[in-house]
């Protein structure tokens, strides 16, 4: 008996794609537009917290919108592999183990459920960043359109 096919490959390829980086996308724009909290957020030790916050944004929004798009995949599986190896351990890790001080006494479970929610979900997209390192996108992708067009 053969497999019967549930979704359609190419859709399921995009759909997959445009999930996967909203993330990334999302959080890149807040660190552009609204990023008070994120500031908060970062160690103390993290020098000049606005321009620091920016080029994440930027970062984020790059690899987003290059997977979303279906362009150059293993470049912007390597950035935001590469943004997720250094701000997992360096910012959500110590968030584990210690409360800001903005944070009421009552809500510090919340914090914590938060901080290692956020480290596991990291893990996980690094996971997926791992696999997109030798991902071809399906037919709705600009990769693929591109090379259509040489044709």
């Amino acid at each position: 008996m053969g497999k019967v096919k549930l979704i359609n490959q190419d859709f399921a390829d995009l759909l997959f794609r445009v999930l996967f980086c909203l993330i990334f996308i999302a959080l890149g724009g807040e660190h552009l537009v609204k990023d008070d909290l994120i500031q908060k957020l970062m160690p103390s030790w993290v020098p000049l917290p606005k321009i620091v916050s920016i080029g994440c944004g930027l970062i984020l929004l790059l690899g987003g919108g290059l997977i979303a798009l279906g362009y150059n995949l293993r470049f912007a599986a390597i950035l935001l592999g590469a943004f997720l190896i250094i701000v997992t351990p360096i910012v959500h890790g110590p968030a584990i183990l210690s409360t800001p001080d903005f944070i009421n006494p009552e809500s510090e479970w919340l914090w914590q459920i938060l901080q290692r929610s956020n480290y596991v979900k990291n893990i996980c997209l690094l996971g997926v960043c791992l696999l997109l390192l030798n991902y071809k996108p399906g037919k709705w992708s600009l990769e693929a359109w591109l090379r259509r067009k040489e044709q």
